[in-house]
């Protein structure tokens, strides 16, 4: 193993005399590292020094998409995978479980939730969105502090050959406030290695204690920085390396208790890394970047990358190669583990990055159309061989890119006309209006979003009226929240003078046959058709009739026709926007659509005037639309799959739908069993994988008044009316002889579907509930929602497969046997309200009650037997007393009230007041009146004197009572628990 690490070390350094650093305008280096070492042998450098001297097992990287952790978007950290172990949770038969000593490359993502350097990345030389955490872990107490910073500091310094001058260590240097002490052993192994006390520092938590969330595994970190300064003036110290101790675990009160196993966590980014061994001060110098920074600069023709940044970079040209460079690899890396460009969580996140690195490639780089696409077989040809999943899916990366460029461009430059003009009107002193910035970013999947929006005013130098934009997105969510649960909106309505107003004028009832022309493209993809048409009436917000609306109202639009489905028959209303023919640099956002008597009122956001006569083009916001046609197929094949796992009287009693999720009312003769769940689920998947074609087509109504099994609702269905047939054409569904429809989903219905039945992706019923006796209500989610769904429900099956296996091997102590039983609490809560199969949520928690059960027995007898072992400790210290004011040692204030009982038992003339010192200076009490003592001295009473002296609270009976305070001086509080009962006594 010796000799391996020596030779992994001498090709390293015959690797770094290749190059020469980068250097400043004075010609010196700007750092005395070695000469560049290329990135992968960097990497595989870290991985073999793991698995060849110290015996580490690497293990691949996770897919940045998270496995069954609703808590992230993305990985990004390299312990995410690991989650299970620290927490205890790991399934037993799993091969994690076997886990001891890992090190690995993970694959990283910060962008959108709390951790995102989305905003940061191209405005200075170090954020990413991607990057790659190396790290080792030891898991269980295979190593901790001591060889942890040991193969750190060799790793760094023999194998890297880092000069061990430039190195400087952090340290936990405690924390009085919640009585941590200094983490001195860290300090003392650095000192040990040769590291001078002077470049040994400790920090406060902020700086050196990680935690994993507001509860769970945590503990003190030491941290390795570099000095880029070289000794020449003060340092200038970027962090390398954090090695973490989990020793700890931060209980659900704050309190901090010892951890039953100790485990290593380290990260390092190979990136800095990278940069350090290459002598670079930025990141992007490295040769991590420096072909697709070329690439950039061959394919755009704009001057070259000079690492600018702030002022200094005018027209922000080298902001845009680091954004384009960055985003190009996070896109690549995140649609080769399968997560898409959509509508929200994490595919929203990841079409604002694509549209990101699209508007600085096209606007300030220039770039050709087709650019940003062409850049993905550069990611593949540096990260590729150290991830294979991109080169697999390199083509599907690059057409997906190369599909949303053609669709985002135009929407950009019509976006940047729109704020150029709007710009030309404003005063000097004015902010740009939030109607405009709303109407850009509302306008459908074509729309700009509100970050891109800001960034491109900040170009300008002007400001946003957040206030008005925050007035704006709280409506929305209103609104959004009434289509989640839909009631009666308050909002634009035609009342029955307003239809009797046009029916006299002879204004023609809406066209909207124009929402049913969309077709499949022939690489796959929808297309929608754009609908041109004219105003007709406008009306404003209180439904008053107008010839013209002015600038920034809300406003009612009647059109000759429309391609925007209104709200009906449990599909929620398109949106979308529309703009003037030969006008498209103003875009009016469509927010929804209604029916109202045969017109389509169409509720619209009017940033200029608009007038009855002015000819329209309308746009449906396409990945909305889309969702609203997932959902639907889904509705049917659902309600077919009741049909065939409840029997043929099972009726639909109701639906609605939004993109998100749909909600289904079915009456059923008793409520569905957790079998009848599953088994619906599965019939649904098997019509998804057939991926059928789905007919439509308008029949007279009369043709489908006698065909068996046809599904309709109690509602009058217009003439003709349009008939959706799963896997069967129409014509042969409706033909009483072929009893197609017995056999497959034909029912009545005027929305819109998919085409073919792949694309619903899967579906799964996340909740139900009884609404009346034989009505119950199911909520499903489908496509990557679902199968989110089934990775959390199977995360969370084997978190309780791992809680019964430690049940079943029992506790050694009450602590233990407490931790168990509130990971039993905590799995519980996740189970009752997780997104996950409804019929895996009733199987696990009806073993979590069996499991909470045991656990709560299991306390109860170790509780019993250590509280019998304290009791006679103490009866032997106090023979034959009638007073005992004592302390015991025990983390469990129901362990302390039974030590009380037990000593009352025994010694029935005795009154008993025990405190229990706990950490940061908690003390629990307890205490018990011998009945002859009474009513002199009462529990209730003596235990509220001495908490209170402590600053605490008590509470209880005249016999028994108990309380919590908090006291530096324990021998104080005993005294006035003495001195208070020997003075009512």
């Amino acid at each position: 193993m010796a000799a391996s690490v020596a030779t992994a070390a001498a090709r390293l350094r015959r690797a770094l005399r290749r190059s020469s650093p980068r250097r400043g305008p004075s010609g010196q280096p700007l750092s005395s590292a070695p000469p560049s070492a290329r990135a992968a042998a960097v990497r595989d450098a870290f991985l073999s020094f793991f698995r060849d001297r110290h015996g580490h097992r690497l293990v691949p990287s996770a897919s940045v998409r998270p496995r069954g952790d609703p808590s992230l978007l993305f990985v990004n950290a390299g312990m995410n995978q690991f989650k299970p172990i620290f927490l205890g949770t790991v399934d037993p038969r799993s091969e994690m479980a076997g886990f001891r000593r890992v090190a690995n490359s993970q694959k990283c993502v910060r962008a959108g939730g709390r951790h995102s350097d989305l905003e940061d990345v191209g405005r200075d030389l170090s954020h990413h969105t991607f990057f790659e955490m190396l790290g080792n872990w030891a898991f269980g107490g295979e190593y901790f502090k001591e060889e942890a910073c040991s193969m750190a500091w060799e790793l760094l310094t023999q194998v890297y050959g880092i000069p061990k001058d430039r190195l400087w260590i952090s340290y936990f240097g405690g924390d009085p406030k919640v009585g941590l002490d200094p983490d001195l052993e860290s300090r003392d192994i650095w000192l040990s290695l040769g590291v001078p006390a002077s470049r040994v520092l400790p920090f406060g938590p902020q700086e050196n204690f990680w935690e994993m969330g507001d509860t769970g595994p945590c503990g003190p970190c030491t941290e390795i920085h570099y000095d880029l300064a070289a000794g020449v003036g003060a340092p200038q110290l970027v962090e390398l390396w954090n090695l973490v101790f989990m020793q700890h675990n931060r209980e659900s009160d704050g309190s901090l208790q010892p951890l039953p196993q100790q485990h290593v966590d380290t990260g390092m980014g190979l990136e800095r890394l990278v940069a350090v061994l290459q002598g670079k001060r930025s990141t992007y110098d490295t040769d991590l970047f420096s072909p697709l920074l070329n690439a950039i600069h061959q394919g755009c023709g704009a001057p070259p990358y000079l690492g600018r940044v702030g002022a200094a970079d005018k027209g922000r040209t080298d902001m845009a190669y680091r954004v384009v460079a960055d985003h190009i690899r996070t896109l690549s890396v995140c649609i080769a583990d399968g997560v898409s460009l959509g509508m929200s969580g994490a595919p929203l996140v990841l079409r604002r990055i694509l549209r990101r690195a699209l508007r600085f490639s096209t606007e300030v780089l220039r770039a050709p159309p087709g650019f940003l696409g062409s850049l993905v077989p550069i990611v593949v040809e540096t990260l590729g061989h150290t991830y294979p999943e991109l080169q697999k899916n390199s083509a599907q990366i690059s057409n997906l890119v190369s599909e949303d460029e053609v669709a985002f461009l135009a929407s950009l430059q019509r976006g940047r006309r729109i704020i150029d003009r709007t710009l030309r009107r404003l005063g000097p002193s004015d902010v740009f209006p939030a109607q405009v910035a709303w109407s850009l970013s509302m306008s459908g999947d074509l729309g700009l979003p509100l970050d891109l929006v800001e960034l491109m005013l900040e170009e300008k130098g002007v400001q946003l009226d957040s206030a008005g934009l925050a007035r704006l997105a709280q409506e929305e969510a209103q609104h959004r929240a009434q289509q989640a649960e839909p009631v009666q909106e308050q909002g634009l309505r035609l009342n029955v003078h307003a239809l009797g107003e046009l029916q006299r004028r002879g204004v023609p009832t809406t066209d909207d046959s124009p929402k049913y022309s969309y077709c499949l493209r022939p690489r796959g993809g929808y297309e929608f058709s754009a609908c041109e048409a004219q105003v007709l009436q406008l009306y404003t917000e209180d439904g008053t009739a107008v010839a013209s609306v002015g600038e920034g109202g809300r406003c009612g639009l009647i059109l000759d026709k429309t391609n925007f489905y209104a709200e009906q028959g449990g599909q929620t209303s398109d949106r979308g926007y529309l703009v003037r023919v030969g006008q498209q640099d103003v875009l009016f956002p469509v927010a929804r659509a209604q029916v109202c008597g045969g017109f389509i009122l169409h509720e619209v956001v009017a940033p200029e005037c608009l007038k009855v006569g002015d000819q329209v083009l309308l746009h449906v916001d396409e990945t909305w639309r889309l969702g609203c046609m997932e959902k639907h197929t889904a509705v049917h094949l659902l309600n077919w799959a009741l049909r065939q796992a409840l029997g043929p009287s099972t009726e639909q009693r109701g639906s609605h739908l939004s993109p998100e999720r749909l909600r289904f009312d079915v009456a059923t003769q008793a409520p569905l069993t957790t079998e009848q769940l599953r088994a619906v689920e599965g019939i649904v998947q098997e019509a998804v994988g057939r991926d059928e074609a789905v007919y439509m087509e308008e029949v007279a109504l009369a043709h489908t008044a006698h065909v068996p099994g046809l599904r309709s609702l109690d509602e009058v269905y217009p003439d003709p009316v349009r008939v959706v047939s799963v896997g069967v054409p129409v014509a042969h569904a409706l033909d009483p002889a072929s009893q197609a429809a017995l056999h497959t989903s034909v029912e009545l219905c005027c929305g819109t579907h998919l085409l073919r039945t792949g694309a619903v992706g899967d579906l799964v019923i996340i909740g139900e509930r009884q609404l009346a006796k034989g009505i119950t209500r199911l909520l499903a989610v489908t496509g990557e929602q679902a199968h989110q769904a089934r990775e959390v429900g199977q995360s969370l099956a084997q978190e309780v497969e791992a809680a019964t296996e430690r049940l079943s091997r029992g506790s050694r102590d009450v602590v233990e046997a407490q931790r168990l039983s509130k990971d039993m609490g905590r799995l519980t809560d996740a189970v009752d309200t997780t997104v996950m199969p409804q019929w895996q949520r009733r199987e696990l928690q009806a073993t979590l009650k069996v499991l909470q059960r045991r656990a709560n027995t299991a306390i109860r007898k170790l509780e019993m037997g250590q509280a019998a072992q304290k009791t006679q400790e103490l009866l032997q210290r106090h023979l034959e007393e009638s007073l005992i004011v004592d302390t015991v040692s025990t983390e469990s204030l129901s362990v302390l009230v039974k030590v009380v009982r037990q000593l009352c038992e025994q010694a029935p003339s005795t009154s008993v007041l025990l405190l229990s010192p706990q950490p940061m200076g908690h003390v629990l009490c307890a205490c018990q009146v011998a009945q002859s003592a009474t009513p002199a001295l009462t529990a209730e009473a003596w235990a509220l004197a001495v908490c209170s002296h402590m600053g605490g609270k008590a509470w209880g009976s005249r016999v028994v009572a108990q309380g919590t305070g908090s006291t530096a001086d324990l021998e104080a509080a005993l005294r006035t628990a003495r001195a208070y009962a020997l003075n009512q006594l």
